[in-house]
């Protein structure tokens, strides 16, 4: 951030909501900061029930189990960023809305996400998490080759891992300058969960390959972690990598109008979360 006067940015702790709201009000936050109604905003959050987020170009095929999804009574959600599946369940997941001006980096996809990601790497490391960007090993694309649909299968160069197993899983969108990235931050991660939504290929386990790629805060401190310690230090990690101050504050009516308007219109609807882009 380069001046003093665009350092302030809103906090949101949203709590715990359905996928289907919370996709919903990040897309909400990203039109009320595009329309300069808000200011850039950090918004934590949790899901209840579990989801499965989707990429936004994902296709809902033999490798996302929607039967078994339905079975627990979890939600399957399309998000308006790209990527892979993620099961969201014990995690706190971070969002960010910030006009790609008042970045550094704004203007580079690669490089704001590795920014933004700064107070990601802090906030793990202020919880003694040694979390670094773009260290990924050479093998560990073969690790996750039997899992496609699964994030946390595999790691990009720009993604953040702990002993070269991936600690967050994040993705971007951008429209009419706007960035938004929001992120999965695991507290705990239960295998067995993931690989029956989410079931391996080739007639594998998946068990070893999940395991090897992924790492989550609780096993990287050595003890369990709360939702609120995490949160806690996420928001100290953003205050000194970027340089911002935060005022907690809510969504407007506005945002809540707009959240309601696309659970009802988009994110809750079969269309949008069954059927990819351009074949709607």
């Amino acid at each position: 951030m380069s001046d003093s006067s665009v350092n302030k940015w809103r906090l949101i702790l949203s709590g715990h909501s359905d996928g289907y709201t919370n996709m919903a009000v990040d897309e909400a936050i990203m039109e009320a900061v595009s329309a300069q109604l808000a200011p850039p905003t950090l918004r934590l959050y949790g899901w209840r029930p579990p989801a499965v987020s989707l990429g936004y170009f994902q296709e809902v095929d033999e490798s996302i189990d929607t039967e078994a999804i339905q079975e627990r009574g979890w939600d399957l959600v399309r998000r308006p960023t790209g990527g892979r599946a993620i099961l969201h369940d014990d995690e706190v997941t971070y969002s960010v809305c910030v006009p790609q001006q008042l970045l550094r980096h704004g203007s580079s996809v690669i490089k704001s996400y590795r920014e933004l990601s700064r107070g990601i790497e802090a906030g793990l490391q202020l919880l003694g998490v040694a979390a670094q960007l773009g260290k990924q090993p050479a093998n560990h694309k073969a690790s996750g080759r039997d899992l496609p649909a699964i994030c946390f299968a595999q790691t990009a160069r720009v993604d953040m891992t702990v002993d070269g197993r991936k600690i967050v899983g994040s993705a971007q969108v951008r429209r009419d300058g706007v960035i938004l990235q929001h992120g999965s931050v695991p507290l705990t991660l239960n295998p067995a969960d993931h690989l029956a939504v989410m079931p391996p290929r080739n007639g594998t386990t998946g068990d070893r390959d999940l395991q090897r790629a992924v790492k989550t805060v609780s096993e990287a401190v050595g003890h369990p972690v709360s939702f609120a310690e995490v949160s806690s230090a996420l928001i100290a990690g953003f205050k000194d990598a970027l340089g911002i101050e935060f005022g907690e504050g809510s969504l407007t009516t506005e945002e809540r109008q707009m959240a309601a308007r696309l659970r009802a219109d988009r994110y809750g609807t079969r269309e949008w979360n069954y059927t990819r882009p351009g074949q709607r």
